[in-house]
């Protein structure tokens, strides 16, 4: 992993975790351990409405802590009820936490290649809808990271199980001069529960 990023995870396991978060987050924790206790692959598919912001953290984050703690055989998707395009503050908060972010397209709905290890796979990143078939149709868990994703989609064709794990949006604070620090503690957040949820896994 990325030296920079290391350290990044470093100060990340310092950031306590409530415990009523972490009441949240063990029913992940248990979908996971169960597939990994039958040797099955894990496919997490993270929601948003616009698939733009918090989405994106939480399937590079967890795709990250997944090869940190050695889970094997997890793959992270993300998307949103509607596509728009991964918005640029994402890729310049990630790369600043260690990151290597390759831009590589130009058009409205551009798409990236996240690395956080000279020798994995990058993540491709760019909007798209949660059953797009960039995505998984079947054998998945579907984790709603935004309430208005979580109460406007009532099912969620394919996904095995469904489970809110909701997120402030730093949108709030765009064009503020907020903007930077809240972006960076909301994908810090996002780090260190996901931090907690692979630490679990036996």
């Amino acid at each position: 992993m990325f030296d920079n990023l290391s350290n990044t995870i470093k100060s990340i396991a310092e950031i306590p975790v409530s415990e009523e978060r972490k009441e949240i987050l063990n029913t992940l924790v248990q979908y996971i351990q169960n597939k990994v206790n039958t040797n099955e692959e894990v496919r997490l598919n993270f929601i948003c409405t616009h698939n733009s912001r918090r989405s994106h953290l939480s399937q590079i984050w967890a795709q990250t802590m997944a090869f940190h703690f050695g889970i094997k055989n997890v793959f992270c998707y993300s998307g949103g009820t509607e596509a728009t395009a991964m918005f640029p503050k994402v890729g310049e908060t990630l790369q600043n936490q260690g990151f290597q972010i390759e831009k590589l397209s130009e058009e409205k709905n551009p798409v990236y290649a996240v690395k956080f290890d000279e020798n994995e796979h990058s993540l491709i990143c760019f909007s798209k809808v949660f059953d797009a078939t960039f995505n998984p149709q079947s054998h998945f868990a579907a984790i709603m990271t935004c309430s208005q994703a979580d109460e406007g989609c009532p099912f969620i064709a394919g996904a095995e199980k469904r489970l809110p794990i909701r997120y402030d949006d730093p949108k709030a604070f765009d064009g503020t001069e907020f903007m930077n620090a809240k972006y960076a503690e909301r994908s810090l957040e996002i780090a260190s529960e996901m931090h907690y949820v692979f630490s679990q896994i036996k």
